[in-house]
């Protein structure tokens, strides 16, 4: 819930032996790699012009949320690229919100660290792991009562994670008229 202690921990992080691994794992998967190595830079995200597209589509999907939330799109703490570990992280946190609704997590406690499980599987990011640690040892002392919930939905977005095409890879922001469907058809959801 403090989402600057996450980056703080995050940016401690950048450049153990872990956050390197995962950086190496990810560009083990060629698609994954090609997006790294062009340094993809997604436009500046336009909540109103989404808001336009059919309604089925991932942008007003992903706009509608957003609003809705009354989240900013430009949220995360900024990293200056300087290598494909500060690239990979940049790219996690823009797309964080995009991934919870393609993937169909919800934005609670739960759902986050279902995500984190996903992520886990699909990149095996450093963080995801430090978070779900956090998580479990929470439920175990504060909210034992959630603690079958909680491991469902890590094993449910674990499994998931594991077998859908890597979401990392996508050029999200340069399909967003793409129905969500799709998105979720194409990458196996």
């Amino acid at each position: 819930s403090q989402t600057e202690s996450v980056y703080d921990v995050e940016d401690g992080l950048r450049h153990s032996k872990a956050t390197q691994q995962a950086v190496d794992f990810v560009k083990s998967k060629p698609e994954i790699a090609q997006l790294i190595a062009e340094r993809y830079t997604p436009p500046k995200v336009d909540i109103d012009s989404l808001l336009k597209l059919p309604e089925d589509s991932l942008g007003y999907t992903y706009a509608s949320y957003i609003k809705e939330s009354g989240f900013d799109p430009n949220f995360y703490r900024q990293i200056e690229v300087e290598d494909d570990v500060s690239y990979v992280l940049l790219r996690m946190r823009q797309t964080h919100d995009i991934w919870h609704i393609v993937a169909g997590f919800t934005t609670d406690v739960i759902g986050e660290l279902g995500l984190k499980a996903f992520e886990l599987a699909q990149t095996h990011r450093t963080m995801a792991a430090v978070l779900l640690a956090g998580g479990l040892l929470s439920t175990l002392f504060k909210s034992p009562e959630n603690l079958d919930r909680l491991l469902d939905r890590i094993a449910v977005g674990y499994r998931m994670g594991a077998k859908t095409k890597p979401f990392l890879a996508q050029k999200w922001e340069d399909n967003w008229e793409t129905p969500l469907a799709v998105w979720r058809d194409r990458l196996g959801v």
